[in-house]
């Protein structure tokens, strides 16, 4: 049972992270409404957020700068023209996907980028690549995560050995990824204790990025909060890859912290969040994302399944069980 005070309190130390640009702009290629980026920016200055994610540092070479929006690059000169010199308490992010960037090029000196924390994402068998570009970041000056995703995919026993490679770089905060939206409360209990022993041994911060495959993802963000986890991820609305993720109305609202403020929040819902869902952009819990949830399934059957308008879920039940 949590010690009661872990809930019903608050601690300093606990960050909430928006998110809702980078997972948010998987389901519309980033390509938002003009002055959305910026009034999004203001929303979380208001409500007392405290780390924005802008999106990704894609590489280039790989993605076609025509078929997407900025976001999806994160150019110091474009997050430059919304955050200005940005001298507010929000700190700024964006993720590098490991295999997908091209660090070394696009990620310039901390010195001179807007940019505060880089987020590096990668599966298990990535994690000697995840250090390098940790360390990269780490001497141009970021603060920097490390987003293993896939986590329920993956043996405790390979999960042990990255926390322990992870943990010996200089990486501040160590991220549970619920990526198919198929961890329970009570599992991800267990999974808080086992990272939540590596990063007391190495000195390190621990986050939670939930998806809302099963209508888990604000459940398993609180119950990570009990067990000490900081770094909280949120969008507004849910907005995420598929069924979203933890929403950031449900987290401003429970939290305790007399920082964060709900009223900016709940008027960039009205203002920004439903025009853009009743302008046909999609995502949101539906009974395909659950039922890939539940075979802990990545769920790009499922996106496919939504893009193609598809209605027959027993058929999609079959398909995604004979893959077993």
């Amino acid at each position: 049972m949590k010690d009661i005070n872990n809930l019903m309190g608050f601690r300093e130390s606990v960050k909430v992270i928006d998110a809702t640009l980078r997972d948010g702009g998987l389901v519309n290629d980033f390509y938002f409404p003009a002055g959305f980026e910026k009034a999004l920016y203001e929303a979380n200055i208001k409500a007392g957020v405290d780390v924005m994610e802008f999106g990704y540092k894609a590489d280039k070479d790989l993605f076609d700068v025509n078929k997407f929006g900025p976001c999806k690059f994160c150019d110091d000169d474009f997050v430059r023209s919304i955050v200005g010199e940005n001298n507010t308490d929000l700190k700024i992010a964006a993720m590098a996907d490991v295999g997908r960037c091209n660090y070394k090029r696009d990620i310039s000196e901390k010195a001179n980028s807007p940019i505060d924390l880089i987020r590096v994402a990668c599966y298990l068998k990535e994690i000697p690549a995840a250090i390098d570009v940790i360390e990269d970041c780490a001497k141009k000056g970021y603060e920097t995560t490390c987003n293993i995703m896939a986590l329920s995919t993956g043996q405790e026993s390979d999960i042990k050995a990255a926390l322990d490679l992870i943990g010996k770089s200089p990486v501040d905060v160590i991220y549970i990824v619920d990526s198919y939206g198929s961890i329970y409360p009570e599992e991800m209990a267990r999974v808080c204790d086992l990272f939540g022993n590596f990063a007391a041994k190495y000195n390190k911060k621990l986050g939670i990025h939930a998806h809302d495959n099963q209508k888990l993802a604000f459940a398993n963000t609180i119950e990570c909060v009990g067990d000490g986890v900081d770094y909280l991820d949120a969008t507004y609305m849910s907005m995420g890859r598929g069924a979203g993720n933890c929403s950031m109305e449900n987290l401003i609202g429970f939290l305790r912290n007399p920082k964060y403020k709900i009223y900016p929040v709940i008027q960039f819902l009205q203002d920004h969040m439903v025009p853009l869902k009743e302008s046909g952009v999609v995502w949101g819990y539906d009974t395909q994302y659950l039922l890939t949830g539940l075979m802990n399934q990545h769920p790009r059957t499922a996106i496919a399944f939504t893009k193609e308008k598809r209605k027959d879920f027993t058929e999609f039940y079959k398909e995604i069980t004979s893959q077993e």
